[in-house]
């Protein structure tokens, strides 16, 4: 007897092919998860171990037809061990308030995401969003899904929202005040959501994917050891 949290009731589509975000004059495609609403907390852990990734309610993994760069990773918390300028980051941010918020559209949320995009990733795409794009794409879940505001002496600085699944985190996506030179908080934030594994008891922090050649997306690497979804299973990188 199967139940709606089997895989074997999803069915996988391919898109139609799309420019690639991250590689120049690369196209991209990707595998689609359906019928969404059969996509809920029993099954979509399963997903992540599998390689797929969540943006909104929709559940995908890159399948594109020549190039196979992007490589989901995810951070083994129990042996991860801070380098020296983590470390530094994680003490200059110590007064950083973490408040758990709702999933819900606020318009100080949305004026920081705007200028984030635009100073961060101009002429991305996102950098022209609407509010109905941004509630789309981040604020719409069908899992199990935290929004945590991170504020100092009451003024926001960054927002991180986050899937949780049976092992572990699942990191959505993050955007901090752009203003703030040299502050290294998408770091803090990445050891912030690495000391919630280890509080709540999960050994994995997702981080979506990598791709080696892509500068925007080389930070991952330096949370090690980190492990890679190749060949249909985690192994360490190198």
């Amino acid at each position: 007897m199967t139940s709606l949290n089997d895989l074997r009731l999803l069915q996988y589509y391919l898109t139609a092919e799309y420019p690639c975000s991250y590689l120049e004059r690369e196209s991209a495609r990707s595998e689609v998860a359906v019928p969404y609403h059969l996509v809920g907390p029993g099954n979509f852990g399963d997903l992540v171990h599998c390689g797929f990734r969540r943006s909104g309610i929709f559940v995908y993994r890159p399948n594109c037809r020549r190039c196979h760069a992007c490589i989901a990773v995810r951070v083994d918390v129990a042996v991860f061990t801070p380098v020296r300028s983590q470390r530094r980051s994680w003490q200059r941010h110590c007064r950083l308030e973490a408040i758990a918020g709702k999933l819900q559209f606020e318009p100080e949320h949305f004026e920081l995401y705007r200028r984030y995009q635009h100073a961060r990733h101009p002429h991305g795409g996102m950098d022209s969003d609407s509010e109905e794009q941004y509630v789309k794409s981040l604020l719409q879940s069908e899992v199990d899904t935290s929004l945590y505001e991170f504020r100092e002496n009451g003024k926001l600085l960054m927002i991180s929202i986050i899937d949780e699944i049976s092992d572990g985190l699942s990191s959505v996506y993050t955007f901090f005040d752009p203003d703030l030179q040299g502050a290294s908080l998408g770091t803090y934030n990445i050891l912030w959501q690495i000391d919630l594994c280890r509080k709540m008891g999960l050994p994995y922090l997702y981080l979506g994917y990598w791709i080696e050649s892509s500068e925007k997306m080389a930070y991952k690497t330096n949370f090690r050891p980190i492990e890679g979804f190749l060949d249909g299973k985690w192994q360490v990188l190198p």
